[in-house]
C-alpha cells in the first residue's frame, strides 16, 4: 500500500469505518506476521503476535503520525508485542520450574514439541530457529532489512539507532547465523 492510501486507511479506520481497519490489515500482515514469525520461530505464536500487534495498534491509531510510514509504525508496535511474548515466554518458564513436579505440567510451556524438532530437521525450519536464536539486538535489524526490504536508515529509525548500528548488527546477525546453521 502507497503512502497515501494507508493515510486514507486511517482516517477511514479513525472514522469508525470497517474498510479502513481492513485495507491497513490486508496490507500490513504480512509483514507483521514474518517480524512475529522470526521473533518467536512458531507460526502459531506467530499468529497470536500479529492479532495482538493489529489489536494494540488500532487501539492506539489516534496516536499515529501520519507524516511517518504507516509501516514503519505498525513494525514498531510489533516489535514491542514481540517483546512482551518473550517476557510472558520467560515468566511461564519461570513458574513452571517453581511449581512443585506434579503442578509443573498444567503450566503451559511454549518450548518445541517433538513435531516441531521434527520439522526443524528441514532447512527453513532451521534458518526459522537460526534466526529466532539470535539476540533481540540483532534479529531485529535484520528482520527489518532483509526480510521486510526496509533501508537501514528506515530500519534505525524504527529501532531507535544510527544506520551504522544497523549495518553493523546486520552484519554480526549473518555471521552468527552461518556459526547457528552450519554447526
Amino acid at each position: 500500500m502507497v503512502p497515501s492510501e494507508d493515510a486514507r486507511a486511517v482516517s477511514a479506520a479513525l472514522a469508525g469505518r470497517q474498510a479502513g481497519y481492513e485495507a491497513l490489515m490486508r496490507a500490513h500482515r504480512d509483514a507483521v506476521f514474518r517480524l512475529a514469525r522470526g521473533h518467536t520461530g512458531s507460526e502459531a505464536d506467530a499468529l497470536d503476535v500479529t492479532q495482538e500487534s493489529f489489536v494494540a495498534a488500532f487501539l492506539a491509531l489516534h496516536r499515529y503520525d501520519p507524516a511517518r510510514p504507516f509501516r514503519a509504525w505498525i513494525l514498531r508496535v510489533a516489535l514491542n508485542k514481540c517483546h512482551d511474548w518473550a517476557r510472558r515466554r520467560a515468566v511461564r518458564r519461570l513458574f513452571a520450574f517453581a511449581l512443585p513436579l506434579e503442578e509443573a505440567g498444567e503450566v503451559a510451556d511454549d518450548g518445541l514439541g517433538p513435531e516441531a524438532v521434527l520439522a526443524s530437521r528441514q532447512e527453513v525450519a532451521r534458518i526459522n530457529a537460526a534466526i529466532a536464536a539470535l539476540p533481540a539486538a540483532l534479529k531485529e535489524p535484520l528482520l527489518l532489512c532483509a526480510i521486510e526490504g526496509l533501508s537501514q536508515d528506515e530500519a534505525g529509525a524504527i529501532l531507535g539507532i544510527s544506520r551504522k548500528a544497523v549495518e553493523t548488527r546486520i552484519y554480526r546477525a549473518r555471521q552468527k547465523l552461518s556459526h547457528l546453521v552450519e554447526g
